[in-house]
């Protein structure tokens, strides 16, 4: 929801109904993962997809119908239905998504949704999917880390399913989660689909050099939060990091040591060292690299760059497990000599380490295009 909340809550704010279809699972090689959503708005303009184009026709039919009959429908889309080849998704793979009207009566916790989002508060959206009684298909329960609005009409059902969902929330996790009709927990009948939506994982840009300003657009497209930091003020200004959303004026190891100290940062936290000046880069390695929670740690510098620096660390007494951590020099060989096709290939590198790919090319690959994540949904 998170791609398409701007087009939804103006139409939501505005009285209007529109139409949204979230993937809420999938098997084998469907293109977009379990969230992905799309709006369909009442002048029938498009934002967001479901499917990368695959099945987004048929998707549109659907919303276009939920909207005007106010009924939402879960769908199913798979190469073994019969309109699979008419709809597209040639793929091999399947996926269900559930198509619902969203307006101020059929989501009133809408708003709060939203600003929880924009504020980076973790919350997740419980809706289900799936029920005997149709009346309850469409109802949703918001929940926060300590808090919940809305009901699902039993208040069985509202207890299994706001316990479940806030262990999903904690772990950043979506999931469509299975009961008995009243919210048996060894039942079926109901199927409840759970988004939760984890403020965004940061990534700590270290050197306010030109790099830099490609690098944070990357982090930016790729949906982290960015943080620039440079202990240089004259060169760490907000004028010449437009899209990071933090310009921080700090010495680097500092900086870090403040933010592990405050629990901001997590296992999905990446960190980008530009600086390759060892007054600046050994100090904030060695805090980076020995405190091991970050899903990547890389430093930018020449080969004999990096010789040199790897033994400064190793004089800092880091050990080569310490060491085996750092991505240096970073990123994937691309051929880059732009900074922002170097930023490209730093940011490859980044995905290839979260979906744990090869960075070689498909078509030398065989087996599955998509790999499982290994260190957790950025959602």
């Amino acid at each position: 929801m998170r791609d398409v909340l701007d087009q939804l809550v103006t139409i939501w704010r505005r009285g209007e109904t529109a139409g949204l279809g979230t993937v809420i699972s999938t098997f084998r090689s469907a293109p977009r993962p379990a969230g992905a959503s799309m709006v369909v708005a009442p002048d029938g303009s498009v934002s967001g997809s479901v499917s990368g184009g695959c099945v987004e026709g048929a998707v549109y039919e659907a919303a276009r119908t939920a909207c005007a009959t106010r009924t939402p429908v879960l769908e199913h889309y798979g190469v073994s239905d019969g309109e699979a080849f008419e709809v597209g998704l040639t793929c091999g793979g399947m996926l269900d998504v559930f198509v619902e009207p969203i307006s101020r009566t059929t989501f009133p916790e809408l708003e709060a949704v939203a600003e929880s989002i924009y504020s980076e508060v973790p919350v997740a959206v419980a809706t289900v999917v799936r029920h005997p009684d149709r009346s309850r298909i469409g109802r949703h329960i918001v929940l926060g880390e300590t808090n919940s609005a809305g009901s699902f009409g039993s208040p069985r059902s509202d207890a299994a399913v706001v316990d479940d969902a806030r262990g999903l929330l904690a772990t950043g996790r979506t999931a469509v989660l299975t009961y008995g009709p009243d919210g048996e927990r060894l039942g079926d009948g109901m199927d409840v689909f759970v988004a939760s939506h984890a403020p965004r994982p940061r990534m700590l840009v270290f050197g306010a050099i030109d790099f830099a300003s490609a690098v944070a657009e990357q982090g930016v497209f790729l949906g982290y939060r960015v943080t620039v930091c440079d202990a240089r003020p004259v060169f760490a200004t907000a004028a010449r990091f437009p899209s990071a959303a933090d310009v921080v004026v700090d010495w680097p190891h500092r900086y870090l040591t403040a933010q592990l100290d405050a629990g901001a940062l997590d296992e999905r936290t990446v960190v980008c060292v530009l600086t390759h000046d060892p007054k600046f880069d050994v100090p904030l390695l060695v805090v980076a690299l020995r405190r091991n929670e970050f899903a990547f740690v890389g430093a930018m510098g020449s080969r004999r760059t990096h010789e040199e620096r790897i033994d400064r660390l190793k004089d800092a007494g880091l050990t080569d497990d310490e060491l085996g951590r750092l991505s240096s020099p970073i990123g994937l060989d691309l051929g880059a000599r732009t900074p922002q096709e170097t930023a490209v290939s730093i940011a490859a590198q980044i995905v290839a380490r979260r979906w744990g790919g090869s960075g070689e090319p498909l078509a030398d690959r065989q087996g599955r295009i998509h790999h499982d994540s290994s260190v957790g949904d950025t959602r």
